[in-house]
């Protein structure tokens, strides 16, 4: 059975973190190990990292915000990703090096090429083998934002999101073979469904089998 790295993406509120609870349900029916994982904060020292980052009160320059999302994706991958990967686990990661090309170079309009390859030296070249994409409408992602939490990022004006946004569908038409759009204003059920058709087949040639 082979390894099978899926990273999960997409604006503030657009339903990542339920769809990976999901779909980790769904890969635990099947044989095969599966790992659920996040960005920013799944290792020790990304918690610390994390609270930095989305402390209320906290003042960060761009580039000390990037600095500090690379941090804590060079821990992460060494400590959590590749481990699992080794010994044949799925991973499935909710925000990933494109967050950081989104969010840092098109929201915050830092070097695109100098964030790439900052990203490729953070992950040691570790690119996932499919992202999954939820595209919803920022106003929409924002709203449902609000009402789950309030930090530092998700108090960004509007068009700091919407060039998120842009950045994000950027990334997936120059990557089509890796990045899959999914419509994530349908209800959550339906984005279930339409990720699983996505990556069942992924997982059937990695070796994984239906019980």
């Amino acid at each position: 059975m082979a390894a099978l790295f899926i990273t999960l993406e997409g604006g503030d509120g657009a339903g990542k973190s339920v769809l990976a609870r999901g779909l980790a349900d769904r890969i635990a029916r099947v044989e095969g190990d599966v790992v659920l994982t996040f960005e920013p904060g799944a290792t020790p020292v990304g918690a610390a990292i994390r609270e930095q980052l989305f402390a209320e009160e906290q003042q960060l320059s761009p580039w000390a915000e990037t600095f500090l999302f690379l941090a804590d994706r060079a821990a992460h991958v060494s400590e959590v990703i590749r481990p699992a990967l080794a010994r044949g686990a799925a991973v499935l990661c909710d925000r990933y090096m494109d967050s950081t090309l989104a969010y840092q170079g098109f929201g915050r309009k830092l070097d695109l090429g100098l964030i790439e390859q900052m990203n490729r030296h953070a992950s040691a070249g570790l690119t996932p083998h499919l992202t999954l994409l939820l595209d919803v409408p920022v106003a929409q992602g924002l709203q449902r934002a609000r009402t789950a939490r309030r930090d530092r990022i998700g108090r960004d004006p509007p068009e700091f999101h919407r060039r998120v946004a842009e950045g994000f569908k950027r990334i997936a038409l120059e990557a089509p073979d890796r990045v899959r759009i999914l419509d994530a204003v349908r209800p959550e059920a339906d984005v279930l469904e339409a990720a699983w058709a996505v990556l069942e087949p992924r997982l059937r040639r990695s070796g994984y089998r239906s019980r």
